[in-house]
């Protein structure tokens, strides 16, 4: 199975481009639907496996899997680098409104629509990250 680092991917578009580790100068097509479940988007530099198929515009990866996450995201932050406590209320004040508005659209049966639900993904992963700082 080839392996790659994510060149770019654009979260609201829904696709972005890998680099493969044997051809790194061709890009290879990375639509949204060949991310693992619960993935929305790719930080670009993150190190990655993938299958490929011959697409009708180039190469195009499929079943992508993340090896190593970019550098940047892998290091979190630290400590000197967290909100201060009274900034953070406001943000998870605003999370609880949007897991809030998540639920009753789940007590109706459905998810939430996507861009609601990478509203969700971003919120919970800036808070997740202030509040894992300097362990």
């Amino acid at each position: 199975m080839p392996t790659g680092k994510v060149r770019f991917y654009d979260e609201d578009k829904g696709f972005g481009f890998l680099s493969s580790d044997e051809n790194p100068n061709a890009d290879v097509y990375v639509p949204r639907s060949a991310l693992p479940e619960g993935v929305g988007a790719l930080q670009r530099g993150s190190k990655v496996e993938f299958d490929i198929v011959a697409g009708k515009r180039g190469d195009q990866a499929l079943h992508v899997r993340l090896i190593d996450p970019a550098p940047s995201v892998s290091r979190g932050l630290s400590i000197r680098d967290r909100k201060p406590a009274e900034d953070m209320v406001v943000v998870v004040e605003d999370l609880i409104t949007l897991l809030d508005q998540a639920s009753t659209s789940l007590r109706r049966g459905h998810y939430p629509d996507r861009s609601h639900g990478a509203a969700m993904g971003k919120a919970l992963r800036a808070v997740a990250d202030q509040f894992e700082a300097g362990k």
